[in-house]
């Protein structure tokens, strides 16, 4: 098998029917998202397995319908596998992903993580109401290319490096004045090719502050236990156990980059050889070709791949 850690998605990954023959097949995954109904007080089921589209991209539904789905995967394997925590070496998610991971590693309560996700979904679409913005990823780029095209779309308006995601995978964040601008400019810089996020604002970007101020009461009122395997935190890609430090981190992650390649490459200091990415999506396993392709990615996305799962 290998030494194994288990990874999260975060926002983007979204869809109608996500993961929806699993929560049909399995009575212990659908149940998580009859216990998110009954948490935050609406049909977030119905919402996960039929849409519309447009209500589940909102940054509000999406990030709890992103953390249930791939709890209920989770709990899946848990019933047909017989998969423990304990399997893995270590965790980590992407963003909103960190939740999960942490629900996964025994920090947070099921309860708790679904209120948390869902305060944390409504503060961050407010700040992108307060602040037009968005995101732009950048193709082929280099960090030093994409740090100085930042630096020449910020004359126009706030705009920072994001998401270090992989090798020639890297987002910008920022006003839609410095976006419009860094796409006008980006091939002075060499960067072959950007790529506008359907996103609702700036997300890990200064524009996400009165964000930050909320998800930090929001995260005071809930207990955080340290992990029971090594969990990664995306504001630095270090490992974190202590529950204190855990939380002043998910409460600045999302107006600082996510450091998604040195989590990958921690991963493989610790020896890890397959990286297991719940649904919904598949965007962890792809960018593990790019930072460590001597591992093995395992997306698990459907009823046979959890009964397949080993």
């Amino acid at each position: 098998m290998g030494t194994r850690a288990i990874v999260f998605p975060g926002q983007g990954a979204q869809h109608p029917g996500m993961a929806a023959d699993i929560i049909a097949g399995v009575p212990r995954a659908a149940a998580v998202l009859d216990r998110a109904n009954e948490v935050l007080g609406f049909d977030l089921k119905t919402l996960c397995l039929q849409g519309p589209a447009e209500r589940l991209e909102a940054t509000d539904i999406c990030q709890p319908a992103i953390f249930a789905t791939s709890a209920a995967v989770v709990e899946a394997l848990r019933a047909e596998r017989g998969l423990r925590t304990e399997d893995f070496t270590a965790t980590a998610g992407l963003s909103l992903g960190e939740y999960t991971a942490l629900w996964f590693a025994g920090a947070l309560a099921l309860d708790d993580a679904l209120r948390l996700v869902r305060r944390r979904g409504e503060a961050m679409q407010r700040a992108s109401e307060e602040h037009p913005s968005g995101m732009l990823s950048l193709l082929g780029a280099t960090r030093e290319q994409a740090a100085a095209l930042a630096r020449a779309g910020a004359e126009a308006g706030v705009l920072v490096p994001a998401n270090y995601l992989a090798p020639g995978s890297i987002a910008l964040s920022g006003a839609r004045a410095a976006l419009d601008l860094a796409e006008a400019r980006a091939r002075e810089f060499d960067i072959r090719r950007t790529v506008r996020l359907k996103v609702a604002g700036a997300f890990h970007s200064p524009l996400m502050a009165s964000a930050t101020e909320t998800l930090r009461a929001a995260l005071a009122e809930v207990e955080i236990r340290p992990p029971r395997i090594a969990f990664a935190a995306n504001v630095t890609g270090d490992l974190v156990s202590d529950p204190e430090e855990i939380r002043r981190h998910l409460a600045d992650q999302v107006t600082r980059p996510v450091l998604w390649e040195e989590t990958v490459r921690r991963f493989v200091a610790l020896g890890v050889e397959t990286l297991v990415e719940p649904a919904p999506g598949g965007v962890l396993t792809g960018l593990l070709r790019k930072v460590a392709p001597q591992a093995r990615g395992v997306n698990v996305t459907s009823l046979p791949g959890v009964r397949d799962y080993a």
